[in-house]
């Protein structure tokens, strides 16, 4: 996935005049950096993201038609289980974390339109991953789905409350997962 673009790139792609890109990324508007030594102007994907939602350009002449999707849980054969039959099934773009932490990581590098979330995780639960993703305005349009197999009702509405958009009980069915994973992340 490439990570940084030229103007002539984010012209393309924004369906605008280069000269038009030059003038927002000089204006402040599309936030990115010049070149050193040089004139030329670059502007990495996360600024790029957030400038064309700002002006509701659509995103799919960025997107690879793929929806990305990281799978956060500290079980590794669930992580090889997801990852394997979520890029089987071809319409995703697949990472995975093994925490809470690494999944913040992630989640800045990757910009998931999608977290498949354990609740329990061995350093950072996965109600406050949802608070800390719902807390900060770039990820808001990041779906999450919490997977579990020992949360109860209360807890299941706490995560509700913290961010999460939905909720499956281990075991699951992969195909239940897919329909809601593409539930959440189709356009309305």
């Amino acid at each position: 996935m490439k990570t940084v673009f030229t103007t002539g790139e984010v012209a393309e792609i924004c369906k605008v005049s280069q000269q038009t890109v030059i003038r927002c990324f000089d204006s402040g508007k599309l936030k990115g950096f010049r070149v050193p030594g040089s004139k030329f102007r670059r502007i990495p994907r996360d600024s790029l993201l957030a400038f064309m939602r700002e002006n509701s350009i659509p995103l799919e002449n960025l997107e690879s038609g793929k929806k990305r999707i990281l799978v956060v849980d500290d079980d590794e054969a669930i992580l090889d289980m997801l990852l394997e039959l979520l890029e089987r099934d071809g319409r995703f773009e697949v990472r995975v974390a093994r925490g809470g932490y690494e999944a913040g990581m992630m989640t800045q590098e990757f910009q998931p339109d999608c977290l498949v979330l354990d609740y329990k995780l061995p350093d950072i639960d996965g109600n406050r991953v949802c608070r800390t993703l719902r807390a900060n305005p770039n990820f808001a349009n990041i779906r999450i789905i919490i997977i579990s197999g020992v949360a109860d009702p209360d807890e299941i509405a706490e995560l509700r409350k913290a961010g999460a958009d939905d909720f499956m009980r281990k075991p699951f069915q992969i195909d239940d997962l897919i329909a809601r994973i593409l539930q959440l992340v189709q356009p309305t």
